[in-house]
């Protein structure tokens, strides 16, 4: 079938104003945030209901056209890039929030729902969604489920899938699947929820997915502490957790602050310069919980693990502290930085970047690297900044070899090559790493069971 005959049928399956082959629209739903790869899609569709989406895949089955699937293409992998004149599936318009039950805390939302969307919906509700990261604004729950999103509240909440009750999915076939319908105890075999969460759109395409809520928390509080190096870090981690239920634990380097800093539009948290900071959050529900706090800081400079500190006393200071971590992200965005995304066990995270600091800076020492993350669960952000001699197409190559050194210690240490970003193709060519060849085996195996001809998203985790 021609191109023009394939959107033809496209725009049947569709409204036919919801197809769209003009050269801005595919640029801007053909990538992701991820700079590595040029998108070149063949069409982007954008499907309303269930049932369109059904069509689009039974047609691109039949057809043995390749489907990317597309949300608030926030993601870091280049998993939603149609680099190889793909069909682009959009859920832009599949973003309605469905039923609310208040016994079970849950709500219904299409795949489309921005993250934020979600967050005020529970807020209205008295209740709290709690996965969050930078990109809550933009993102959206059918890509968060895709790749089993992270972000800033995992030492406590845990990672995207411990929020999805339920899930419909249509398959490669255009098969509609629904998996665990909500249930809290189901012993009825595999569950096969587990499997589509985390697998970028290789297996099918969410279509609706049941979210828990939580009870929302009373009176968070931020400290933001500097410490004379990052083997400090750890003991200050463990000092605050002994004596408070952490709801956030990140960390940041000063190069990241002085970055931040450079915006001009956040505070500094205090005067003392430090190498590295840790951010936590907790809830003060109780002037006992607050003394803890401050006890705890006080033990913390006396054991010489931290050297200047500060609590929020208000809202917008919480605001404020939690700025000095959320804007990394977007303020180095204009070094095109080179993005490595790595968790080992929290134990092992001091040796674990030393080793890589050590040899990064040894063979590049012109690069200049930030450092942050979920400290609190052993997620490491490596970020190398472009030097501005280079091109972005040397810079990259350079990076590509040092991304072997530092997947070679992810692997010595146990460790995972991408801990909330994904695959995508950023990291498809070094899943060995984290992954043995059996276990490679055998996630191509499940893929082929639910889609044997290869078209959801192809090119994606594996080739």
């Amino acid at each position: 079938m021609t191109p023009d005959a394939v959107i033809a049928t496209l725009k049947t399956l569709v409204d036919p104003d919801k197809v769209r082959t003009d050269a801005e629209s595919l640029d801007n739903w053909g990538k992701d945030w991820t700079k590595h790869f040029a998108p070149a899609p063949l069409a982007i569709v954008f499907p309303k209901t269930v049932e369109q989406v059904q069509a689009i895949v039974r047609f691109a089955n039949e057809q043995k056209l390749a489907l990317v699937p597309s949300g608030g293409r926030t993601g870091l992998s280049a998993a939603a890039v149609a680099a190889n004149g793909e069909i682009v599936v959009s859920f832009d318009y599949m973003n309605q929030i469905g039923e609310f039950n208040a016994y079970d805390r849950t709500v219904v939302c299409q795949p489309g729902v921005v993250t934020a969307q979600l967050q005020q919906f529970a807020e209205e509700k008295g209740l709290y969604y709690p996965v969050d990261f930078a990109s809550a604004g933009s993102s959206q729950i059918g890509g968060n489920i895709g790749t089993n999103a992270g972000g800033i509240k995992v030492i406590r909440y845990g990672m995207t899938r411990n929020w999805v009750a339920g899930l419909k999915v249509v398959t490669g076939t255009g098969e509609l699947l629904e998996l665990n319908r909500d249930l809290i105890k189901n012993a009825t075999g595999y569950d096969l929820r587990q499997l589509f969460i985390g697998a970028e759109g290789t297996l099918g395409f969410v279509v609706e997915a049941t979210m828990r809520l939580e009870r929302a928390p009373k009176n968070l509080t931020a400290m933001v502490l500097g410490t004379p190096d990052f083997d400090s870090i750890m003991p200050v981690l463990h000092a605050f957790q002994d004596k408070l239920d952490l709801t956030a634990f990140e960390f940041f380097s000063d190069k990241a602050m002085a970055k931040i800093m450079g915006r001009g539009d956040v505070p500094a948290p205090f005067e003392t310069e430090c190498p590295f900071y840790a951010l936590l959050e907790f809830e003060a529900v109780s002037e006992d919980i607050a003394n803890d706090a401050l006890a705890t800081f006080e033990h913390c400079v006396e054991q010489g693990w931290v050297l200047d500190g500060v609590m929020s006393q208000s809202q917008q200071q919480l605001e404020n502290l939690w700025k000095l971590r959320e804007f990394i992200s977007e303020t180095i965005s204009h070094w095109t930085p080179y993005k490595n995304d790595i968790s080992v066990t929290v134990g092992k995270v001091p040796a674990f970047l030393h080793d890589i600091d050590s040899i990064v800076g040894e063979h590049y020492p012109d690069f200049e690297i930030v450092w942050f993350g979920h400290i609190g669960d052993g997620n490491l952000h490596l970020n190398i900044l472009k030097p501005e001699n280079l091109s972005k197409d040397e810079f990259f190559a350079k990076c590509a070899t040092v991304n072997k050194w530092v997947f070679e210690i992810v692997e010595k240490y146990n460790g995972s090559i991408s801990a909330e970003h994904g695959v995508g193709m950023t990291k498809r060519d070094y899943l060995t790493y984290s992954r043995s060849p059996e276990e490679i085996a055998v996630m191509k195996a499940i893929k082929a069971v639910f889609d044997p001809n290869g078209i959801m998203n192809p090119g994606k985790i594996f080739n």
